[in-house]
């Protein structure tokens, strides 16, 4: 299995607050040595790796992740706690699974 992670890099040439969040909480749990390679989606330039991925995949935010399994296709995760779970198969409290489908889908409110 191969797992890419595609980080986005703002205007100002600092990484977006979601992919450095993820990034610092991968390495505090442990888990960055299982991300094989990170990609770039900079701003600054449309054309780079990151950005011509997200085209490919039909993604619109960032960070995602991409994991390679041979002999299937491609699976793509735009949720990180799905990533965590499904993928490194670490447990994530419902809460924090709540907040990140929230925070991507703010058209949603619970009654």
């Amino acid at each position: 299995m191969t797992i890419t992670l595609v980080q986005k890099i703002k205007h100002n040439g600092q990484l977006c607050a979601k992919s450095a969040r993820v990034l610092s909480d991968l390495e505090t749990l442990g888990l960055r040595s299982r991300i094989d390679q990170i990609i770039t989606a900079d701003e600054r330039n449309p054309d780079s790796e990151g950005y011509v991925l997200a085209a490919q995949y039909e993604v619109d935010a960032a960070p995602f992740f991409i994991v390679d399994q041979p002999g299937a296709p491609p699976r793509l995760y735009t949720a990180y706690q799905r990533f965590l779970t499904e993928v490194l198969e670490q447990h994530t409290s419902e809460d924090a699974e709540i907040s990140e489908i929230m925070s991507q889908n703010p058209d949603l409110d619970f009654i």
